[in-house]
């Protein structure tokens, strides 16, 4: 079984706010990759795990003719909406509804870690892209430099995922994205790391962007809002700053490849 079965109905609760929290968040991370990832004038881009379509966004003004795939069907109606001409489809991780070799460029920004095999995730993407063309996965970074690791452990704690459920830094590990790329025929040619401090100006802000987040849906599933929310706001309290802002302060890195 595939992932977006799984996936689809949790990310699809609060997609208008995911799209206007969380995922603004991450535009660093969007910008910063696509910059490295080189020109995209003319390119063909598909974006997998695309979400409410920032990264896609963000591509089509850069030049690039964007597509996009993604479990969850309201965050694709925001994606459409951000980026009519983009060609935006529902479907699986592990089975990408596109011919081989049908794109210059495929990005995935925290996506492969959602599936329930990677590896598969990651020869999709090597599949879809040309020869030539360029490769760009996107993941949290060491979970020792990301503080939101500390929510997401709690959380597992509160409610024990059964084993192999996929998980927000599931592959994070130094050197587990570069071991998928290469056992997909890709070449890695490099990478980098953006900053990604999580701030709120309230602990109801922090509750609502939060759990516009797939992984703290599957745990109010499990256990209940009360619960969740109060292990929420026990570990942000204890990562608030001596200056006294509500932030936890994370690093996203990326993976650049190139298909031979």
């Amino acid at each position: 079984m595939g992932s977006a079965k799984v996936q689809a109905p949790l990310w699809g609760r609060h997609p208008d706010i995911w799209s206007t929290t969380m995922e603004q968040r991450m535009r660093p991370f969007f910008l910063t990759t696509l910059e490295a990832i080189g020109p995209l004038q003319g390119a063909s881009l598909l974006d997998v795990g695309c979400g409410a379509g920032q990264a896609i966004n963000d591509a089509a003004a850069r030049g690039a003719t964007a597509a996009g795939l993604d479990a969850t069907a309201p965050l694709l109606e925001i994606a459409a909406r951000r980026t009519p001409a983009a060609d935006l489809r529902q479907g699986d991780i592990e089975a990408l509804p596109f011919e081989d070799e049908s794109f210059d460029v495929v990005t995935a920004f925290n996506a492969i870690q959602y599936a329930v095999d990677p590896a598969t995730a990651v020869a999709e993407i090597a599949r879809v892209c040309r020869h030539g063309g360029r490769v760009a996965i996107g993941i949290w970074a060491d979970p020792q430099l990301c503080e939101t690791d500390g929510l997401f452990a709690r959380l597992r704690s509160l409610a024990p995922p059964p084993p192999g459920t996929p998980a927000p830094l599931g592959c994070s590990d130094p050197g587990v994205v570069e071991d998928l790329l290469a056992k997909a025929g890709v070449t890695v040619h490099g990478g980098g790391s953006v900053a990604f401090p999580i701030s709120f100006a309230t602990m109801d802000d922090a509750w609502r962007a939060h759990t516009s987040a797939g992984p703290l849906q599957k745990v109010i599933d499990a256990v209940g809002a009360d619960a969740v929310r109060e292990v929420m706001e026990s570990v942000l309290e204890a990562d608030r700053k001596p200056d006294g802002v509500l932030r936890q302060d994370n690093v996203m890195r990326y993976v650049l490849a190139i298909k031979p």
